[in-house]
């Protein structure tokens, strides 16, 4: 073997164990993402009637149990299931008087129950306790009816829905919707209550 062969075939072979005795890492890339840990934070979304609109932005609060709702809080009738409406009025202490955005709200109520000529509308009225002395709780309440009567009579002289279509009653301040310790609360009892629908078949 000439000594040019015998250097190469050493250098070959040591190349060769130097190769496996090396050992390789690698190095963490700058750009690879760096996980950390994170706290999560959750926010408070309150949604009172539990109708799935939060109380910021829900435009009818104290919506019933099982009530399909709209992007503002609101019921609506579901198209082709006939009438299913709810009006909600809120009164000022001691007055009936429906102010314009809440007739403008039974407009629309009027308009359907045109347009449904079977349905029905039961309206109720309702005080908040700062409006009834704890005395005469359990009696009839003038005030009530009256708020009830308010929303029937709007509705017979503008839309001439004829009288035995439409039910008002007073509850006084026998079912409140909110909490009376606050002036929230009363102003949200202070209310009328209405659910305009096609009797049953």
């Amino acid at each position: 073997m000439t000594i040019k062969s015998y250097r190469t075939l050493l250098l070959l072979a040591a190349s060769v164990t130097l190769a496996g005795c090396q050992t390789t890492t690698t190095t963490p890339l700058k750009d690879a993402p760096q996980y950390e840990d994170i706290m999560t934070m959750q926010a408070d979304i309150s949604d009172s009637d539990g109708d799935g609109v939060p109380d910021d932005i829900d435009q009818c609060p104290a919506t019933p149990y099982n009530v399909i709702v709209d992007e503002r809080g609101c019921p609506f009738t579901v198209p082709g299931i006939g009438l299913k409406m709810e009006y909600r009025a809120f009164f000022a202490k001691g007055s009936s008087e429906l102010s314009p955005e809440y007739q403008l709200e039974l407009d629309k109520v009027g308009m359907r129950l045109q347009e449904y000529k079977n349905a029905t509308i039961l309206i109720e009225g309702h005080n908040s306790r700062t409006e009834v002395d704890s005395a005469s709780i359990d009696k009839a309440n003038a005030l009530a009816q009256d708020r009830a009567n308010k929303v029937k009579n709007y509705l017979i002289s503008k839309y001439n829905i004829a009288s035995e279509r439409i039910t008002a009653t007073e509850y006084g301040a026998r079912r409140p919707i909110a909490p009376s310790d606050s002036e929230e609360g009363n102003m949200l009892n202070r209310r009328v209550y209405a659910i305009a629908s096609e009797p049953q078949e």
